[in-house]
């Protein structure tokens, strides 16, 4: 499961650079500054939870039995698409009714990072070896 999360985040961290690139480049001269920001806060929050994947895969390599972590590393997943992915869509297509969807993701952020802290306060401090 580990080496899931690995590619997971490496994979995304890929994609946030060429959405970031695209978003700089080929969008700074179409969208409003209004729509352009709204897709940069997407990518910015893709980018801060790819990363966030990167640290589940290297996580489970400590904790391989852990069933709250790859739980975690999932919800960051779905978040990217409810959070990120809905701002792309709202920035590239206009379409505000979108928008109804972004706070999912918010949540679904949120929890994967408390669920996270809570899965890591709940292993053994032995069996941690950082």
């Amino acid at each position: 499961m580990a080496k899931t999360f690995l590619i997971l985040g490496i994979l995304n961290s890929v994609f946030c650079i060429a959405l970031g690139a695209f978003g700089a480049h080929g969008l700074k001269r179409i969208l409003s500054a209004d729509m352009l920001t709204v897709y940069h806060t997407g990518v910015q929050y893709h980018f801060y939870h790819a990363f966030g994947i990167i640290i589940i895969g290297l996580l489970l390599l400590h904790f391989p039995k852990s069933r709250l972590i790859p739980i975690s590393g999932w919800l960051m997943m779905v978040g990217i698409i409810l959070f990120s992915f809905s701002l792309y869509l709202l920035s590239l297509t206009g379409m505000r009714g979108i928008a109804m969807i972004t706070p999912l993701g918010g949540i679904s952020f949120l929890s994967a990072w408390g669920l996270l802290a809570y899965a890591i306060w709940k292993e053994n401090m032995h069996s941690i070896q950082l």
